[in-house]
C-alpha cells in the first residue's frame, strides 16, 4: 500500500461495542481524516452511552498476536493508545512501539470512565507513566485523568501549568492537558499543550452538550491522524480541537445517556 497517499494509522486500545470510544471511534476518526486504520483490542468491555458495567481484558500475549502481524506487514505511520488496563499488556506494548521505529506515538492515558468505573489499576498507571510516557510524541489526559497521574487537584491554571510540568518530566516530548471537564468563567473550553519550548493555550466556545461519549478518544485519534497525515504537532492538534467541537456541535442524540460525538464519513464535513 502506498502509505505516502494513505498512511496508515494503528489504534491499541478497549473495545467499546456501543461504538462512541475505543478502537471503533479510533477507527471512524482515522477514517475520517483519510488514513488508514488498523486496530488491536486490549480489553472488551461491556458499556454503552449510560455507563460502562464491566470489562474482560485481553492477555499480553493476546496484544502481541494482534499488534506484531500489523507492523510486519505494513509501515505505520502514527500509533495511538487508549485503554491499556493491566502491566502486562503495558509492557508488550512499550515493547512493540519501541520495535515498530514509528514516531508519532500518541498516548491517551484511559484511566476512568465518565460514569467512574476505573480502567485501570495504580500499579499500572504507575508503570504507563514509567515506559510509555517516555517514548510518546504527546500524552493527552484529560483533567481528573492528569489529577490522578500528579496526585493533586486541579484548581486553577496554576496548578494546570504545574500538572503540565510534571508529566512533561516524565519523558513525554508533549503533554496535552485537555479542559473540558472544567469550564472557565468565559464559557470557554481550554485546553493546554506543554512542550520544553513552553506552553500553548487552545480556547474554544464551551458546548453545553450531552452528546460527549468518545471525545477523548476521538481528540487523541485525530491528532494521531494529522500527525500521520505530515503535520506539525501544533497544527495536529489545532485540527483536531476543531474536529471535535464541530462533531460535538453537530451530534444528534442516540442512546440514553452522553450521546456519541459525530463522526463524519470525511472532513472536513461537506
Amino acid at each position: 500500500m502506498p502509505t505516502n497517499e494513505r498512511p496508515v494509522c494503528l489504534t491499541i486500545a478497549g473495545l467499546d461495542p456501543s461504538g462512541g470510544a475505543g478502537i471503533v471511534a479510533d477507527i471512524k476518526t482515522f477514517t475520517a481524516f483519510g488514513c488508514y486504520a488498523g486496530a488491536a483490542v486490549s480489553s472488551v468491555t461491556f458499556q454503552n452511552t449510560t455507563g460502562v458495567f464491566g470489562a474482560v481484558h485481553q492477555t499480553a500475549e493476546s496484544v502481541r498476536m494482534q499488534v506484531q502481524p500489523v507492523l510486519d506487514d505494513f509501515e505505520v505511520a502514527a500509533i495511538k493508545t487508549g485503554m491499556l488496563p493491566t502491566k502486562e499488556i503495558i509492557e508488550e506494548t512499550a515493547r512493540l512501539v519501541k520495535g515498530s521505529n514509528c514516531q508519532n506515538i500518541v498516548i491517551d492515558p484511559v484511566v476512568r470512565s465518565t460514569s467512574g468505573f476505573d480502567l485501570i489499576d495504580d500499579a499500572a498507571l504507575q508503570v504507563l507513566m514509567e515506559i510509555l510516557f517516555p517514548i510518546a510524541l504527546i500524552v493527552t489526559p484529560n483533567r481528573p485523568e492528569a489529577e490522578r497521574i500528579c496526585g493533586f487537584t486541579i484548581d486553577n491554571d496554576e496548578d494546570i501549568v504545574s500538572a503540565g510540568e510534571k508529566i512533561l518530566a516524565l519523558g513525554p516530548h508533549s503533554v496535552l492537558i485537555k479542559g473540558g471537564h472544567a469550564v472557565a468563567a468565559a464559557n470557554k473550553a481550554v485546553d493546554h499543550l506543554f512542550t520544553a519550548d513552553g506552553s500553548v493555550r487552545f480556547e474554544r466556545e464551551f458546548i453545553r452538550s450531552s452528546s460527549t461519549h468518545g471525545t477523548g478518544c476521538t481528540l487523541s485519534a485525530a491528532i494521531a491522524a494529522n500527525l500521520a497525515l505530515g503535520k506539525e504537532l501544533l497544527d495536529a492538534v489545532r485540527i483536531a480541537k476543531d474536529f471535535v467541537f464541530e462533531e460535538i456541535r453537530s451530534a444528534k442524540q442516540l442512546g440514553k445517556g452522553h450521546s456519541p460525538v459525530n463522526i463524519p464519513p470525511s472532513w472536513p464535513m461537506e
